[in-house]
């Protein structure tokens, strides 16, 4: 089977995987074809996407790969959907979505220490927004759920991966770490209110 007829079944593999995304190990499987066959594919993919005027771009999550509407073109699907305009992240949600994006796996009691205070609301208001989700539990005594943030995380900021997170100096402190973060976000945050009213 030629190389572009093979892109385009994995194109359609993507496609059809939808929210639940599909492994390279899948597509291999699929395929019959070697996994490192299937990662030249997915680069190359990744690279029509990037460079072509597309209205799709392949986002990779947890070693899983979904198709997703890029970010920008995000005012036309809420109109489509008609749904309401989302309100504003509170601080206290932004500062938690800060801390479980650099330290994930993260538990609720890790979270707590470094902000010094219940993170309940918080994580609810991040699941409810499905920017974050439960990938498990710890080992330990009582097995402490683990919070990640998900492949809509990603969309809503505007990212293709978690390594395009602005890399944080390696002598950092918890503060100064929650304050570079809460910078970023926020700043995110408020492009996407400020589309979502144009």
């Amino acid at each position: 089977m030629e190389i572009n007829e093979l892109k385009a079944i994995t194109e359609g593999l993507l496609f059809a995987s939808g929210d639940e995304g599909i492994t390279v190990a899948q597509i291999a499987k699929v395929l019959d074809i070697p996994e490192h066959t299937v990662r030249h594919l997915l680069e190359e993919l990744k690279y029509d996407y990037d460079n072509t005027n597309r209205g799709m771009l392949l986002m990779q999550s947890h070693e899983v790969f979904h198709l997703t509407t890029k970010p920008e073109h995000s005012s036309y699907f809420k109109k489509l959907l008609e749904t309401p305009q989302t309100t504003r992240m509170s601080q206290a949600a932004l500062e938690t979505l800060a801390i479980i994006a650099y330290k994930q796996p993260i538990t609720r009691t890790e979270i707590e220490d470094i902000r010094g205070v219940k993170s309940d609301r918080p994580v609810q208001t991040l699941i409810a927004r499905s920017l974050i989700e439960e990938v498990g539990r710890k080992e330990g005594a009582g097995r402490p759920i683990l919070f990640a943030t998900t492949k809509d995380f990603l969309t809503y900021f505007g990212l293709t991966s978690l390594e395009e997170l602005p890399v944080l100096p390696e002598d950092i402190n918890t503060d100064q770490l929650e304050q570079e973060a809460d910078l970023f976000f926020e700043k995110f945050s408020e492009q996407i209110d400020d589309n979502s009213h144009t």
